[in-house]
């Protein structure tokens, strides 16, 4: 391979960074999402009464340079009561709690963080296998 065709290749793999990478993090909160739901759903996390909780969560993508970003999270407002407990403290209503955590999102994010690696690593494949 000459420097001609090297510098060809690099520029088409330059080209698809951006959308390999935002596919990648689009795919990767997704699955984040759909995790933090599953784990919303019974003990060890919090008990489904309406499912309105559950399906609060979402994911809401944002531009990056060369790729993309997202948030994955809930407006919902006993989310952080769930996953983080609520202990012999009055909400701003004067409700008095005494509520244990119900983790669902940490354990997803813990369960999920070893495969983001190797999903980025895999688009890098993509991205240069393809060229």
């Amino acid at each position: 391979m000459d420097l001609g065709e090297l510098a060809a290749r690099l520029d088409q793999a330059a080209d698809r960074v951006g959308p390999e990478i935002q596919r990648t993090v689009r795919h990767q909160a997704d699955r984040l999402r759909d995790a933090i739901r599953q784990n919303a759903s019974g003990r060890p996390g919090p008990n489904v009464i309406t499912g309105r909780y559950r399906e609060s969560w979402t994911v809401v993508e944002f531009p990056v340079a060369n790729g993309g970003g997202a948030d994955v999270g809930t407006n919902a407002p006993q989310g952080r009561r769930l996953e983080l407990g609520f202990y012999d403290m009055t909400d701003s209503l004067g409700r008095h709690y005494f509520q244990p955590p119900f983790p669902h999102v940490e354990p997803a994010v813990s369960e999920l963080s070893p495969r983001y690696e190797q999903a980025f690593r895999a688009a890098l494949g993509d991205i240069f296998g393809g060229a």
